[in-house]
């Protein structure tokens, strides 16, 4: 079983930062891909960016130039640093894992959100 702890939301004012992390604990094999999904009020989850293991990252429109994603394998965590925060990026943001059981099946695993409201 694979959990993920996220940290670093808040409040915060626009032009602002945040800086999210999401620690990946339990039994597993690999992970490949992490990344941070939210989701706004009325809204759909949407992707914000991913990070595979090799460092290859991809972003969404909305947020290029201003959130960086990276990541520590030795320490399984993942970081999204945002900065220039905007009132309609606040959201639940949620840490996202893909990778391998010890087992060798695939799996995808979920944070329980952090709260990110930025404030005009």
């Amino acid at each position: 079983q694979v959990h993920l702890a996220e940290s670093g939301g808040g409040l915060v004012q626009a032009g602002g930062s945040l800086r999210l992390s999401c620690a990946a604990s339990g039994s597993f094999f690999r992970i490949n891909a992490m990344g941070w999904y939210r989701q706004a009020p009325g809204k759909q989850r949407e992707l914000v960016a991913t990070i595979t293991s090799g460092g290859s990252t991809n972003y969404a429109d909305s947020v290029k130039g201003r959130f960086t994603i990276s990541r520590d394998n030795a320490k399984k965590t993942v970081y999204l640093q945002m900065n220039s925060l905007k009132p309609e990026d606040t959201a639940v943001y949620y840490c996202n894992a893909d990778g391998v059981t010890l087992v060798l099946r695939d799996f995808r695993s979920w944070g329980q959100g952090t709260q990110v409201t930025v404030s005009s």
